[in-house]
C-alpha cells in the first residue's frame, strides 16, 4: 500500500512539473503575481508596473517581456492607454466565448479581444509562443487572435511589417510616450503605404526618418545569424526577419520613445544597439533641404554636384541648394552620382529596362532625376528591377556608401561644359584664337621634325615599346582579345575623373567608377604618373588578364594609352573588395559562414586555374583581401596582376631577390 501511494505521489509530481505554464485557459485566469513563461524560457507575460519603486500604488498593465534578462525589457503591452488605475489590481480571463478580457478589481473592462467564433470556448487556449507571440487558439487549433497583429513598439522574429500599396494601408509600431510611460507616444513607424518599398518614422503627421529602399538586411554576431526577407505578393509587401538559433532570438527592432529605430542584441545583462537611425547628425528627414544630401561619413550636409547653397557660399547647406545653371531641357545631360540613398517622393515604375527608364526621364523635361534600383532580395511577382523617377525638388538624399546606388541627375549643358556662364563666354572667344595658333605651331613642328621623326620611328621599331616581362616567351606582340578605348570616352564616363567616382586607391594610383555610353558600368584603373614600376605594372596586367578567362578572375574590358596616361578598364563589381567587409566593424557582420565559404572556394578555383589550368602558369604574388573583388552576389574575383610572374611550361620553382607585394 505504501509503495502504491509513493508511485501515485511521484506520478502526481511528474504531472505537476510537466504541466506547461505557457498557457491560459477558461479555468485558469491570470492574476497579479502570476505569469506565463514560453517553453524556451525567453519570454514572460503578466502584470507589470513601469515604475517598480511605486509598484503597489502605480498603474499596472498586461505585457510581455524578456524573462531571462535582468534589465526588464517589454516588447508588447495590451492596455497601454487604459491601465488598471492607481492602487487597483487586475485580472486576465479567457471567456467561454473565446475572448481575452482584462478588467480591474472594480469590474471595469480595460481591454479585450473579439472574434467571430460561435461554437463556444470549450477547448480554447491562449499560448505564449517561444518567439514572444501571444496567440489565442480554438479547440481545433485555428488561430483566433495574436499579439503580432497588434504590435506596440517592438518587432520580434517572424513579425510581418506589411503595407498594402493598393489600399494604402500598413501595420504600425507606436513608441512609448516616455521611458516609464507605455501609453501612445508621438512617434510611429510603418512601411510606406504608397509603395511598400521603404520604412518611415513619423512624428505626428510629419516624416522624421526614412530608410530609403529597404531591400532586406543581414547581421551576424557570436550569438547567431539574423536575416530578413521582403515579399511582394502583387498587392502587399511585407518584411520579416528570423534568426539561426534560439539564443539569437534575443534580437529585436525597437522604436524608442525619442524617435530612434534601433536593432538591438542582448549582451546577457543589457542591450547593445547594432543599428540606430536617425541618430545624431543630418539623417533626420529633409534636414539638408532641397537638392542637398547628408554625408553619412562626415555627418554634415552638402550640395549635390551642379548645385550650390541656396543663400550663398557663406550659408549653411542645411537650408537647401539651388542649381548653378538653369535647365534648358534639350541641351541638358545626366550626371551619375554613385552610392546614394535615393531621394523621397519618387514615382515607382514597374517592368522597365534600364534603357526604357533612361529614355522615359530624358524625354520628359520635368524629370529631374532617375534611378534604376535592383531589388533582387525581394521575392516578388514581377521582375526584381525597378525604375524610379523624380520631378521637381530632390529631398532627403544621403551618401550611403555600399548601401546606396546610382542616382542620375539632370544638369544643364553638355558633360564637358558645366562651368559658369561667364567662364564659358571667355572660352568661346579664346578658343578660336588658341586653335589657330596651335595649328600654325603644329605645321611648323611637323616641317622641322619630319626627317628626324622618320629616323626615330625606324629605331623605335627595333625595340619593344614597353619594358619586357621576366619570361622566356614574347607575349606583348600577340593578338590580345580586348579593345582599345578612347581617352575622351573614359574621361566622360568618369566625370573627368571626379573625386566622387573614386572607388579606391593604392601605390599604383586610383580606381574610378564609370559608365560608358551604352550604360555599362566599369572600373577604371588609372596608373599614377610617378609610379616607379608603372610601365611594367601596366604591361603585366594587359598581357596576363587579356589571356585569362575564368569566372573567378576579374575581366579586363580594354585599355588606353594617351600621352603619359595609362588606363585599364575592368568590369565593375558593386560590392568592391573583400577587405572592406573583413576589416569594417559595421560590414563584417554581412559575411556569414556560407558567404565566407563561397568566397574561399571561389578564390581557390581561381588560383587553381592560374597555377594549373591556364595556357601559361601564373603566380599572382600579391594575393590579399583588397585584391579580391566581390560581385553583386558576393562571388569573388581575383584582381591586380601587376606583380604576377609567368612560369615556363616545365618550371616548378622560381627564386626572387626582391620583396614584392604585401
Amino acid at each position: 500500500m505504501g509503495k502504491t501511494l509513493c508511485v501515485i505521489f511521484t506520478l502526481l509530481l511528474l504531472i505537476c512539473f510537466c504541466e506547461s505554464d505557457d498557457r491560459l485557459t477558461p479555468a485558469k485566469p491570470l492574476l497579479p503575481g502570476d505569469k506565463l513563461v514560453s517553453n524556451n524560457g525567453i519570454f514572460a507575460l503578466g502584470f507589470f508596473s513601469p515604475d517598480p519603486e511605486n509598484s503597489t500604488t502605480a498603474n499596472s498593465y498586461i505585457g510581455i517581456w524578456y524573462h531571462d534578462i535582468p534589465e526588464r525589457t517589454y516588447v508588447w503591452v495590451a492596455n497601454r492607454d487604459n491601465p488598471t488605475g492607481s492602487g487597483l489590481s487586475g485580472k486576465l480571463v479567457l471567456t467561454n466565448t473565446s475572448d481575452l478580457v482584462l478588467s480591474n478589481s472594480k469590474g471595469r473592462v480595460l481591454w479585450r479581444t473579439t472574434n467571430n467564433i460561435t461554437t463556444g470556448g470549450d477547448g480554447a487556449v491562449a499560448l505564449l509562443l517561444e518567439a514572444g507571440n501571444f496567440v489565442l487558439q480554438s479547440r481545433n487549433f485555428t488561430q483566433i487572435w495574436q499579439s503580432y497583429d497588434h504590435p506596440t513598439d517592438t518587432i520580434l522574429p517572424s513579425f510581418k511589417l506589411w503595407a498594402n500599396y493598393k489600399t494604402h494601408t500598413a501595420v504600425r509600431l507606436v513608441a512609448w510616450k516616455g521611458p516609464q510611460d507605455p501609453s501612445t507616444g508621438e512617434f510611429f513607424l510603418s512601411r510606406d503605404p504608397g509603395t511598400g518599398l521603404q520604412i518611415l518614422t513619423l512624428r505626428g503627421t510629419s516624416k522624421y526618418w526614412r530608410s530609403g529602399l529597404w531591400n532586406g538586411a543581414e547581421a551576424s554576431d557570436k550569438n547567431g545569424f539574423m536575416w530578413s526577407q521582403i515579399v511582394d505578393d502583387g498587392e502587399t509587401i511585407y518584411s520579416t526577419y528570423n534568426t539561426g538559433n534560439s539564443s539569437a532570438r534575443r534580437w529585436h527592432w525597437k522604436l524608442d520613445y525619442n524617435g530612434d529605430l534601433m536593432l538591438r542584441i542582448s549582451s546577457g545583462q543589457s542591450w547593445m544597439p547594432l543599428f540606430k537611425r536617425p541618430d545624431d547628425g543630418c539623417r533626420r528627414y529633409g534636414s539638408c533641404g532641397p537638392f542637398g544630401y547628408c554625408d553619412m561619413f562626415d555627418k554634415i550636409c552638402r550640395c549635390l554636384d551642379g548645385f550650390q547653397p541656396a543663400h550663398g557660399f557663406g550659408a549653411s547647406p542645411s537650408r537647401g541648394c539651388v542649381r548653378k545653371e538653369n535647365l534648358t531641357c534639350r541641351g541638358d545631360h545626366f550626371l551619375t552620382l554613385p552610392e546614394m540613398k535615393v531621394p523621397d517622393k519618387f514615382v515607382y515604375v514597374r517592368n522597365r529596362s534600364f534603357d526604357e527608364c533612361t529614355a522615359e526621364c530624358e524625354r520628359d523635361c520635368s524629370c529631374t532625376a532617375y534611378a534604376y534600383t535592383n531589388l533582387s532580395s525581394i521575392v516578388a511577382t514581377g521582375g526584381p528591377s525597378r525604375c524610379l523617377i523624380w520631378t521637381g525638388e530632390l529631398v532627403d538624399s544621403e551618401k550611403a556608401g555600399m548601401l546606396g546606388g546610382n542616382l542620375y541627375i539632370r544638369l544643364a549643358g553638355s558633360p564637358v561644359n558645366t562651368t559658369k556662364s561667364g567662364v564659358s563666354v571667355v572660352f568661346k572667344i579664346a578658343l578660336p584664337v588658341i586653335t589657330f595658333l596651335l595649328t600654325l605651331t603644329c605645321i611648323y613642328l611637323v616641317c622641322i621634325c619630319k626627317q628626324k621623326g622618320i629616323q626615330v620611328n625606324k629605331e623605335t621599331l627595333k625595340k619593344p615599346a614597353l619594358k619586357h616581362l621576366s619570361t622566356s616567351q614574347e607575349v606583348w606582340d600577340q593578338n590580345l582579345e580586348f579593345q582599345s578605348i578612347r581617352f575622351e570616352d573614359i574621361a566622360a564616363a568618369t566625370n573627368s575623373f571626379h573625386d566622387t567616382n573614386v572607388l579606391g586607391k593604392g601605390g599604383f594610383g586610383k580606381v574610378y567608377k564609370g559608365m560608358l555610353e551604352d550604360g555599362k558600368e566599369v572600373a577604371v584603373k588609372r596608373l599614377s604618373k610617378g609610379f616607379d614600376q608603372g610601365i611594367e605594372h601596366f604591361r603585366n596586367e594587359v598581357v596576363l588578364i587579356a589571356k585569362l578567362q575564368h569566372k573567378n578572375l576579374v575581366r579586363l574590358l580594354g585599355c588606353c594609352i594617351h600621352e603619359d596616361e595609362k588606363l585599364l578598364i575592368y568590369e565593375y563589381l558593386p560590392n568592391k573588395s573583400l577587405d572592406q567587409f573583413l576589416f569594417d566593424v559595421a560590414r563584417k557582420s554581412i559575411l556569414d559562414w556560407p558567404k565566407r565559404f563561397n568566397i574561399i572556394k571561389g578564390v581557390a578555383r581561381g588560383l587553381l586555374y592560374l597555377h594549373q589550368d591556364s595556357r601559361t602558369t601564373i603566380i599572382h604574388r600579391d594575393l590579399k583581401p583588397s585584391n579580391i573583388l566581390l560581385d553583386v552576389e558576393m562571388n569573388p574575383k581575383i584582381s591586380d596582376f601587376g606583380m604576377a610572374r609567368i612560369f615556363g611550361g616545365n618550371e616548378q620553382q622560381e627564386s626572387t631577390r626582391r620583396v614584392v607585394g604585401t
